[in-house]
Order: structure tokens, then C-alpha cells, then sequence
């Protein structure tokens, strides 16, 4: 498994995986997806290209993250396929691929408010990644 949810009380925790940043950014905007619903039913009908800066990978992996929870609040997209198109410490360029959500096919398991700061960590461990994020639900 590229992700694993991690127990913290009252909140929900992500830890990511990849043989590259990119991949570990990947996994965990696939993983995120993974807490909302059943993304084995989510078809890549359409996509999304999301282009964020930020100061650091830290605070790049949170904006990403949160847009991806904007996208799915504000449109009901929901995402099966991610691809970091660029990636270095000021930008994040990712083509997003999925549907938007239908209950009638999907089901909802958790309502994500926010990817936090909140022990955040990136850290790179005998040649790979492992990301970390609590998110707000």
C-alpha cells in the first residue's frame, strides 16, 4: 500500500509513501481521497490541472491537499488518478483525474474540513519519501 491512515484522536492522520517526492505527493492526495469514499468506483470522466506555489514542500503539500478538499466541497470533484506534472519547493503543477461525486455510486465515509500543519512531515528515509499530514474532519 502507497498510504496508510495513521490514529489520532479526534482528527485523521495520512502517512504517504514514494520512491520520489512526486510519488509521495501523489499518494497522498490519492490517499486523502481514499478517507472521503471508495475511489476504486471513481472514474477518470474528467480532470483538473492545479497549479499552487507555496514557500516550502511543507506548506506546497498542505495548499495541494487543500485544494483538492476546495475541489471536492466546492464542485463535488473527486479524484482516482493523480499526476505531479512539476514539482519543486515553490510550485506544484498536477493534473487531477476523476468525476464528480454521485451518491447514488459513491459513498461518503469522512467529511475532511482541512489538510493541517499539525506534525506535518516530510522526510526522505534510505532513498524514499514518507509524507505525514493530520487533516481536520
Amino acid at each position: 500500500m502507497d498510504f496508510e491512515v495513521i490514529d489520532i484522536s479526534g482528527d485523521v492522520g495520512l502517512r504517504a509513501y514514494g520512491s520520489s517526492i512526486k510519488e509521495a505527493f501523489v499518494n497522498a492526495g490519492i490517499g486523502m481521497f481514499s478517507l472521503i469514499t471508495d475511489i476504486s468506483r471513481i472514474e477518470p470522466k474528467d480532470e483538473i490541472i492545479l497549479d499552487i506555489t507555496g514557500d516550502s514542500f511543507e506548506f506546497l503539500l498542505v495548499n495541494y491537499l487543500n485544494e483538492l478538499i476546495f475541489q471536492f466541497d466546492a464542485y463535488g470533484f473527486t479524484a482516482c488518478k493523480i499526476e505531479v506534472l512539476e514539482l519543486t519547493e515553490n510550485i506544484i503543477k498536477a493534473k487531477v483525474m476523476g468525476e464528480n461525486f454521485d451518491p447514488s455510486r459513491h459513498a461518503q465515509d469522512l467529511l475532511i474540513k482541512a489538510a493541517t500543519y499539525h506534525n506535518l512531515k516530510i522526510e526522505k528515509v534510505d532513498g524514499s519519501f514518507i509524507v505525514e499530514v493530520i487533516f481536520d474532519i
